[in-house]
């Protein structure tokens, strides 16, 4: 599923600017800091499309038929001083898997009636956020950043195929084969985090995250939301986040997204 937020960006903007001049952070001077380590088990959807080589035609390969993940590192490092504050958020991914006999991989377009495809798929890459923040709202009960910054893809895919069946109507240069491709997109960003408190003791708490932005991709949006525990050296979360991007026309990934659940380590000094 891809929902579009292109509306959200209106209202993000609204909110930043009236939360910022209405609330007033009541924070201390002091350096404060956070790091988080995530474990995170998403599903990928998307398409992707190779371009051709030679005499051979473009090959698109649907993303949630075939992937599973291999690998993933995410974590983070927050510093805030004040109302004032910055925050880097990164994830290593390391995804691809084997599918016999699809029938969604494409060569040119739909495979002919009664071909199939063995697909290998990899896909290795970064996502980087970097963002300055600002502390509209501090109560004991409920905290508010507003914050903008930039948020970098960088994805490297390879394919490799073999066709099966009634191939006869397949080119021979189609029939297996092997593509590479790459794609850097940086996008600007703005949006909210924070955490809601639960309870009398509010060691119980809700944290939120949400960001939109655009640049070099159409559109990208970021959300999560879950539960957490607080204790004296941090808190343990467990949320669900999504990513999501629509890229522009020509694009070697047309569409993109991480939907699932995770858990984290909180650690603040």
């Amino acid at each position: 599923m891809q929902p579009r937020f292109h509306h959200s960006a209106r209202w993000m903007c609204a909110t930043l600017l009236s939360g910022a001049a209405a609330a007033h952070a009541q924070t201390d001077d002091a350096w404060r800091f956070q790091a988080t380590i995530y474990g995170y088990l998403p599903s990928i959807n998307g398409k992707t499309t190779f371009p051709p080589e030679g005499g051979s035609n473009a090959v698109s390969v649907d993303l949630g038929d075939i992937f599973n993940l291999k690998f993933a590192f995410m974590g983070s490092l927050e510093a805030r001083k004040g109302a004032w504050g910055a925050f880097t958020d990164a994830i290593y991914l390391n995804l691809g898997s084997s599918k016999q006999g699809s029938t969604s991989f494409r060569i040119g377009g739909a495979l002919p009636v009664g071909v199939a495809a063995d697909v290998n798929f990899d896909l290795k890459g970064w996502l980087w956020t970097l963002a300055g923040t600002y502390r509209a709202v501090a109560r004991p009960d409920y905290s508010l950043d507003t914050f903008a910054g930039v948020r970098m893809l960088d994805i490297n895919q390879q394919t490799r195929w073999q066709l099966s069946g009634n191939v006869g109507a397949v080119p021979i240069a189609d029939r297996a084969g092997n593509r590479e491709t790459s794609n850097q997109n940086w996008d600007a960003i703005i949006g909210v985090k924070g955490r809601v408190a639960m309870g009398e003791s509010s060691r119980w708490f809700a944290p939120y995250y949400l960001d939109v932005g655009t640049g070099q991709s159409d559109f990208t949006v970021q959300a999560m939301a879950g539960v957490g525990y607080s204790y004296p050296w941090g808190d343990v979360v467990a949320a669900w986040r999504y990513i999501g991007y629509e890229m522009k026309s020509g694009k070697p990934i047309e569409k993109l997204n991480f939907n699932g659940p995770g858990v984290a380590a909180v650690f603040r000094w």
